[in-house]
């Protein structure tokens, strides 16, 4: 499978030494957090990225040749009890999440720019306390997930409205169901 890297990305993959970072978007109602797995704040496309450090780790994301989607783990560890309120309140089911892998050059500078290697939607969260500090896991699904779901849709008037607005065909239907309809012989005289 190819990639469309950047080309400075992708000489930079394949060089000796490498500093590979990753940054993740988690896009809330309330507004978009920002983290990345080093130290400070970094900034990348007009949007400054938090250090996550050593709290910030993320499951393999894996993929596959089969039509399936593939899910990631996002864990912030060792966070305080005061920031696991805003878990708790922010709506985040169905919110749309991205990561993106980068390198840096040795002044810290991104070398072209970064690959998006995961979006897709917040799922569930898991927090487990551990006294004064808790650790909370942000389960994302890929967007194919929704290739699973069932799409309910009806031939009714009202259902084909929903899409087509002016659409009249199913209209008729109703006046039509009970409807004797002759077909292959000669009618009555």
């Amino acid at each position: 499978m190819s990639r469309d890297l950047d080309a400075s990305l992708a000489t930079e993959v394949q060089a000796a030494a490498l500093m590979p970072i990753f940054l993740v978007e988690a896009l809330f109602d309330s507004g978009a957090v920002r983290l990345w797995n080093g130290y400070g704040d970094i900034v990348w496309d007009s949007d400054t990225y938090t250090g996550g450090g050593d709290i910030l780790k993320v499951t393999d994301i894996s993929e596959t040749q089969d039509i399936q989607a593939q899910g990631c783990k996002f864990i912030l560890s060792g966070i305080s009890s005061e920031i696991i309120s805003l878990a708790l309140t922010e709506n985040f089911t169905g919110r749309t999440v991205n990561m993106y892998f980068g390198c840096l050059d040795s002044t810290g500078a991104f070398v072209g720019d970064p690959y998006q290697i995961f979006s897709g939607i917040m799922d569930t969260l898991e927090i487990k306390e551990t006294g004064e500090t808790c650790d909370v896991t942000l389960s994302a699904e890929n967007k194919m997930i929704d290739l699973k779901k069932s799409k309910v849709s009806r031939y009714t008037s009202e259902d084909q409205k929903r899409t087509y607005s002016s659409d009249k065909g199913f209209d008729y239907v109703p006046a039509i169901q009970e409807k004797e309809i002759i077909w292959g012989r000669k009618t009555p005289v």
